[in-house]
């Protein structure tokens, strides 16, 4: 479609942001408004590299002015908009309830009424997780089965949209998505704690025995998948995106100790967080063969690297969150 208008719900996020940026890259005939809430997640300063170059709108999701009178001047939503982190949605899940389910909600009964396309951005999380030694993947059939607040309130907003599509007739397409790393991501994140943790000489903490696996890709290659679904995919379908990065937690911590040239064995254990997920792991089969599409970031060291390269660069950007996310993660033990 030229010349498309397209809201990107969540676009100051460490997700979103990133899908911006490539976007105005590598589609300059699309014309970009962000709609974010500015959470603690959220940073404006996420756009800096795009200023200019999008338009920018402070609101929740929530609140049905602000999303029908953006849904209604524009062609696509890509909705990225989500409270996300486990261990929040476990200590106070109402905000995940607020933004995921009630969010997803209103952003459904905007597109319905002024016919505009909707791409909804979800998580692997909501199958809830495999046993390490189990040789299956999740597929789009893989019955949901979700573990926490967070990952229950994202498996509502999948079968709301769901719903919506077969009831409505809403022009909507899904994808869940394996765990994201690079650039923009807050220090509260599993790489992004440990990387700034080691720049700031702290010793990297791994929950329980670092045991658990998941299935990583870096967010550069998780946004071409989405823009190849928006391209190619069919109406009311999900796809699956993942880059067959499968890690244990504790092998990530020690790639990112030898790449940043401390002993491997340099963290700590620490106390285990409820309800941790085992092991995820996608099977992306639909997207690369019906859609045709394949990661850029084949080698998860060589992604891991680069995003070190980015936070070592950065630190302007995330040492204003550190102290904070740090004292909370005292507090918890963890």
């Amino acid at each position: 479609m030229p010349d498309m208008r397209m809201l990107v719900t969540g676009g100051a996020g460490f997700i979103g942001s990133n899908f911006v940026h490539q976007t105005v890259r590598e589609r300059p005939d699309v014309h970009i408004t962000v709609l974010d809430a500015l959470t603690y997640a959220g940073d404006e300063r996420s756009l800096d590299p795009v200023d200019g170059q999008v338009v920018f709108a402070k609101g929740d999701i929530a609140d049905p002015d602000i999303v029908d009178a953006l849904v209604r001047e524009v062609d696509l939503v890509v909705h990225f908009a989500a409270e996300s982190h486990n261990d929040n949605s476990l200590h106070d899940p109402w905000p995940f309830l607020r933004t995921n389910v009630i969010g997803t909600y209103q952003i459904l009964e905007a597109v319905r009424r002024y016919g505009v396309r909707l791409h909804h951005i979800s998580t692997d999380e909501v199958y809830g997780d495999l046993e390490l030694d189990d040789p299956a993947k999740f597929t789009p059939e893989t019955p949901y089965n979700p573990s926490s607040p967070y990952s229950s309130t994202k498996a509502s907003s999948d079968l709301l949209v769901r719903a919506w599509a077969r009831s409505f007739g809403v022009q909507a397409t899904i994808s869940n998505c394996s765990n994201n790393y690079g650039p923009y991501q807050h220090v509260e994140k599993f790489i992004p704690r440990q990387v700034t943790n080691v720049i700031d000489g702290v010793r990297p903490k791994l929950y329980g025995t670092g045991e658990n696996v998941r299935d990583w890709i870096h967010v550069e290659d998780h946004n071409s998948a989405v823009w190849t679904i928006i391209d190619k995919g069919r109406i009311g379908e999900t796809y699956l995106i993942g880059a067959d990065g499968e890690v244990d937690n504790k092998t990530v911590v020690e790639t990112i100790l030898e790449v940043m040239g401390q002993p491997k064995d340099a963290y700590d254990l620490v106390s285990d967080r409820p309800g941790h997920d085992l092991r995820y792991a996608i099977d992306s089969t639909k997207l690369r063969e019906e859609l045709g599409w394949t990661p850029r970031y084949r080698d998860f060291r060589s992604g891991l690297a680069a995003t070190i390269d980015w936070y070592s660069a950065n630190e302007s950007w995330w040492r204003p969150r550190k102290e904070a996310t740090e004292a909370k993660y005292t507090q918890l033990g963890r």
